[in-house]
């Protein structure tokens, strides 16, 4: 009896040791969406299908193997990376600052109806001109570096979150008010334990929407002004018919909007962990 209960016990740990590596695996192939990888499969057969049958002519559309020899050239002997990084930081950059000034100031406005009444003009009316607008005469002050970038950048990331951040605070449900004030709260415990945390879902929100858009702005501010970046490239490629480099600098660009939107969806999930609704 004693060693057919050390077997099935040595059986049962077999299997143990087994089983949570294949459930591990299930468990990751579950959150792959695989609905959502049919239409790029899909789109990249008909390219590759209109490249092999001659649909469209090389220089309109190269073939996915030569875009993809063009990336490693791009990548081994033009740089590639650094232009990669000089996007990268650009966007950064103009994100915080943008995102900062626009939370602080919209959480000021939100707060003061004087505040809002004292910026509210002027930003209604500056948010109705273009970023790239500004751009001429941005770079006329800060010439074609970095710097006049990052400002137009900005000022497209500012104005999203501001509005997003002062109409979160005005849509604070009235009765959580009512509560906190029968509950005898101080103004800034209202604003820490209430407000702020009712109208941090719409925050985020608009972070999530203005990551993008600073992300899409870079392309176009370094291909009007700029020597490097991908917008530049895409703009180069663009006069030289480089078809096959503009693909590749348009499928980056994608790819990491993508990763961009997915990791603030993500920041979003965890942040608003307490305040999920309804997921379809």
């Amino acid at each position: 009896m004693g060693r057919m209960e050390m077997s099935t016990t040595s059986s049962y740990l077999d299997l143990a040791e087994i089983r949570p590596p294949s459930r591990r695996v299930a468990r990751f192939f579950s959150k792959i969406n695989v609905v959502g990888l049919l239409l790029p499969l899909i789109i990249v057969t008909l390219w590759q299908a209109a490249s092999t049958y001659q649909w469209v002519e090389a220089v309109f559309l190269p073939a996915p193997v030569k875009v993809a020899e063009a990336f490693w050239v791009m990548l081994t002997k033009q740089q590639l990376a650094n232009d990669f990084i000089s996007s990268v930081s650009i966007v950064g950059q103009a994100l915080v600052y943008g995102a900062t000034a626009a939370i602080v100031l919209g959480v000021a406005a939100g707060l003061s109806k004087r505040v809002e009444q004292f910026f509210g003009p002027t930003f209604d009316t500056l948010r109705h001109i273009p970023g790239i607008a500004w751009l001429p005469l941005i770079v006329l002050w800060l010439g074609i570096g970095a710097p006049a970038k990052v400002l137009v950048i900005a000022k497209a990331v500012f104005f999203p979150v501001f509005l997003n951040t002062l109409q979160g605070i005005r849509n604070v449900e009235k009765s959580h008010i009512e509560l906190a004030n029968v509950l005898t709260l101080n103004r800034w415990q209202m604003v820490r334990k209430v407000v702020l945390p009712s109208a941090f879902p719409s925050i985020m929100v608009s972070l999530r929407y203005a990551a993008g858009l600073a992300w899409a702005m870079v392309v176009i501010a370094e291909g009007l002004s700029g020597l490097e970046g991908l917008g530049f490239l895409i703009f180069r490629a663009q006069g030289l018919l480089l078809t096959d480099q503009l693909v590749v600098c348009m499928i980056i660009i994608g790819l990491v909007g993508f990763t961009i939107d997915r990791i603030m969806y993500l920041a979003q999930r965890r942040l608003l962990r307490w305040k999920q609704g309804f997921e379809g």
